[in-house]
């Protein structure tokens, strides 16, 4: 598959609204480019793909927005909001926060985010100029997986405030 069949199937399969196979995500995630850290900074919007993975709908129910990546050792894996709506870094749901590192992950080398209070990885994929891939690894994941798949779109006018706007821990 060449990287404009991915980036087409990508959109696709974001737009589900049933179940989507890891093994086709697996697919797209091989044509896609490798990314820098540093080209990842910015705030970023999340979503998920429903792959029947234990984590589905989890984020949803705390409130997960996206991710902050302020800088390279800066990293806010978990932007939620609140019950009044403002974001806030939620550390008490990410045992901290993060920061951004270039780990090889299936035999190639691109940003991922490794989380200061627990053993998660993060790794990015580059679908196009303002949305990645991302594929949430754990220590104690066999290599097959079950692997937790999202997506991040560049929000061009950040909302998030910073820490301690919304009132989060």
């Amino acid at each position: 598959m060449d990287v404009l069949e991915a980036r087409a199937r990508f959109r696709k399969l974001q737009e589900r609204d049933g179940l989507v196979d890891p093994a086709e995500l697996d697919e797209i995630w091989a044509a896609l480019a490798t990314v820098r850290p540093e080209d990842i900074l910015g705030e970023w919007k999340g979503g998920e793909f429903r792959t029947g993975h234990p984590l589905n709908g989890a984020l949803a129910k705390a409130g997960w927005y996206g991710k902050t990546f302020a800088a390279v050792h800066d990293a806010k894996p978990l932007i939620c909001r609140d019950a009044t709506g403002e974001l806030y870094s939620n550390r008490e749901l990410g045992k901290g926060e993060a920061s951004l590192w270039t780990v090889e992950f299936r035999g190639e080398a691109t940003a991922t985010m490794v989380y200061d209070g627990q053993p998660v990885l993060d790794h990015f994929k580059q679908v196009d100029d303002t949305t990645l891939m991302g594929i949430m690894n754990a220590k104690g994941t066999p290599a097959e997986g079950p692997f937790y798949y999202f997506f991040l779109d560049r929000v061009p006018n950040a909302p998030y405030a910073g820490p301690g706007a919304g009132g989060g821990s």
